[in-house]
């Protein structure tokens, strides 16, 4: 019985960390670094439905490269989830970007050097998460679909997902330009052939670990940079998945497909990261890619000299 003249017992709290809450064993590491050469364990899947984990377990960076997506913003950090933190990697934009994402709550880098990878990459450096998000900021993705991508690289499931675009509303044209379909379709193949990756779509949502990300040294920073980390991570070994999230026409015009000049550039900067593939097979006995640890974020000096630089 309850003595009101007892003082009552401290209420604790337990903050839910991948360390008391752990997500269970993960496959066995590899043998080989091509995984794909195997039938009883395939590089690349596709997984219909994320395994279900609690997202406010963790704390994940979401970075949003930025040029001028003012009128999208508010829509994409309002519906942000649950531990789930945006970095706003904004490229030089001449609007209210970045004002717009630091009074929602968004941390924004300043990223001098122009071109999408250059973007991308200052905000990997800026993040201090274990995993990490990557999605457009022009609202073509919706934030709530995250987890999507991020819980099967939290459960070990794959090292690198991407979110296969599944077009809504307006069309697929008004959504996905026939010319940008084509395009994907294309790389797509040749990753296929030249480092039997069978992704269907090189989408822009996904997310890996951080601390394995950086280890890819991905140089390409313009609009070879997500080409270039599949590559990168399929030459690593890493099992490649993808999983289906809607894609929703986009606020403004696209700086890739919207112009001619975006166009030509994207396929020239792809162009120059296929080239660099390296076409012979790994020998089987290559090692495979360990399973991932948990990382130690870089001192927050060092990362605010990588991002300035």
């Amino acid at each position: 019985m309850c003595d009101p003249m007892k003082p009552a017992a401290p209420v604790t709290s337990t903050r839910m960390t991948e360390a008391n809450h752990p997500a269970g064993p993960g496959p066995a590491p590899a043998t080989h670094r091509h995984t794909f050469v195997r039938p009883d364990q395939p590089l690349f899947v596709l997984i219909g439905k994320a395994p279900e984990v609690l997202s406010v377990a963790m704390e994940i960076d979401v970075v949003l490269p930025c040029l001028n997506e003012a009128a999208a913003l508010p829509w994409v950090l309002s519906r942000m989830p649950n531990g789930f933190r945006p970095i706003v990697a904004d490229n030089g934009s001449t609007d209210d970007s970045a004002a717009i994402a630091a009074a929602h709550g968004a941390r924004v880098v300043h990223v001098p050097r122009r071109g999408f990878g250059a973007a991308c990459h200052a905000g990997l450096l800026a993040a201090s998460s274990d995993i990490v998000c990557v999605m457009d900021a022009d609202a073509s993705f919706d934030p709530r679909d995250l987890p999507r991508v991020a819980d099967p690289v939290a459960t070990n499931a794959a090292d690198l997902m991407l979110g296969r675009r599944i077009t809504q509303g307006q069309g697929i044209q008004g959504t996905w330009p026939l010319h940008a379909r084509i395009g994907n379709r294309v790389l797509a193949a040749e990753l296929r052939r030249r480092v039997g990756v069978p992704v269907r779509d090189l989408g822009p949502m996904r997310a890996a670990r951080r601390e394995d990300l950086l280890a890819l040294n991905l140089t390409d920073r313009r609009f070879g940079y997500p080409l270039e980390m599949v590559v990168r991570a399929a030459e690593a070994g890493w099992r490649i998945a993808e999983t289906a999230v809607p894609y929703y026409p986009r606020e403004g015009k696209s700086k890739v497909t919207g112009t001619v000049r975006g166009t030509v550039r994207t396929i020239t900067d792809m162009r120059r990261v296929l080239a660099s593939i390296t076409t012979a097979p790994a020998p089987a006995t290559a090692a495979a890619k360990p399973q991932p640890q948990p990382q130690s974020p870089a001192p927050a000096s060092a990362l605010t000299a990588q991002v300035t630089s």
